[in-house]
């Protein structure tokens, strides 16, 4: 007598039946042309960072749809994790506010030689820079506003170092920063030999990058003796 197939053995012949039926059907669908999907692909955009400054953060994706074959498809969205980006140069960044969404199609479809590129999505791709400038700022020390106890004088030269800085940024943002920048001793009633690492007091700001954020300050203190004459 011929067995009776038991309930999990029918399970295991339904799923290789059912596995079966969807590789054949995914190979034929995969082989057929015509068919469009939207990518998501890593975009660089590259300009002279000596000279310019990004006002706001630049697009690093950009959504393109495209259409062919349904493997290219497929190794192009799921298998192509580590793509090079599309570069994109802007060399006159000050008179450029967006991304020239015809000259993206065209370099796309360079990387796509076996898809055909139907349209960028330009959502955002807007622009916009300023020319970068530098400045050099002394820091100096608020003399006047050290608390020296009486019978204290400072008895030696007061150094700072840095006693310059520089400042490199959005020329709109630069021109703002003061000539001279002054330091505060916020230690009271001092009384023996300063020597402390102390803020720069200057605004954080990302597009705003500054060579130094402390300085060092340093003097002696000695008491005063005041000798009548005899």
């Amino acid at each position: 007598m011929s067995e009776v197939p038991s309930g999990k053995n029918k399970v295991k012949t339904f799923l290789v039946c059912v596995l079966a039926a969807t590789f054949f059907w995914l190979m034929n669908v995969l082989n057929k042309d015509n068919y469009a999907i939207k990518l998501n692909y890593p975009l660089s955009v590259e300009y002279d960072h000596s000279a310019y400054v990004p006002l706001q953060p630049l697009p690093q994706r950009v959504s393109v749809n495209v259409s062919g074959n349904g493997w290219n498809l497929l190794r192009k969205s799921w298998l192509n994790f580590n793509a090079s980006p599309v570069v994109y140069t802007v060399n006159n960044p000050t008179k450029s506010s967006y991304i020239n969404s015809t000259t993206l199609t065209d370099q796309i479809t360079e990387l796509f030689p076996d898809l055909h590129v139907n349209y960028v999505v330009a959502d955002t791709f807007e622009l916009s820079f300023e020319r970068k400038i530098r400045r050099i700022i002394p820091i100096r020390i608020d003399s006047a506003g050290i608390d020296i106890p009486n019978g204290y004088v400072i008895s030696s030269i007061i150094n700072v170092s840095p006693s310059l800085i520089s400042v490199d940024g959005p020329v709109s943002l630069i021109k703002n920063y003061p000539d001279t920048i002054r330091i505060k001793i916020p230690t009271p009633k001092i009384q023996s030999n300063f020597d402390e690492s102390l803020p720069i007091p200057l605004p954080v700001n990302s597009l705003v990058e500054v060579s130094h954020r402390a300085a060092y300050v340093s003097f002696e203190v000695s008491q005063f003796t005041n000798q009548s004459a005899q």
